[in-house]
């Protein structure tokens, strides 16, 4: 975190200079503190989700998706999906929002409260097993 300070502090220090190094290191780092395109709708998607609003999540979420995420933003998005598709009583987009996840990060894992949940977790677990 403090390197990323760090950095920040120097992009914004820097930021009227315009000798050809330091509009480089501006450039390789700018990237770094912007939003992905999809952000927006992920956000909206996630507020949706929390509000009991799950066909106008879907739309946003999968928005989101489709115009680009972070990795975080992509395991994010599809763990979400996979918890509506769940809830909804549709095993088989569950699963498949899950495999996303794990093909995305083979790591990734559910939050303990989550990974309990009667719905998914199962769900969720048979598909982490498969990837092992």
């Amino acid at each position: 975190m403090r390197k990323t300070a760090v950095l920040l502090a120097a992009s914004v220090l820097l930021a009227g200079c315009d000798t050809a190094p330091v509009k480089e290191v501006r450039d390789t780092f700018s990237g770094m503190f912007q939003e992905s395109k999809g952000e927006a709708d992920l956000k909206a998607g996630l507020r949706s989700y929390e509000n009991g609003n799950y066909n106008e999540s879907l739309k946003q979420l999968q928005s989101a998706l489709d115009q680009g995420l972070t990795k975080s933003g992509q395991l994010q998005a599809h763990k979400h999906l996979a918890f509506i598709h769940c809830a909804s009583g549709r095993q088989g987009p569950c699963r498949n929002e899950f495999r996303k996840a794990l093909t995305i990060d083979p790591a990734f894992e559910l939050a303990p409260a989550e990974a309990g949940h009667p719905l998914w977790g199962p769900v969720f677990a048979k598909e982490k097993a498969r990837t092992k």
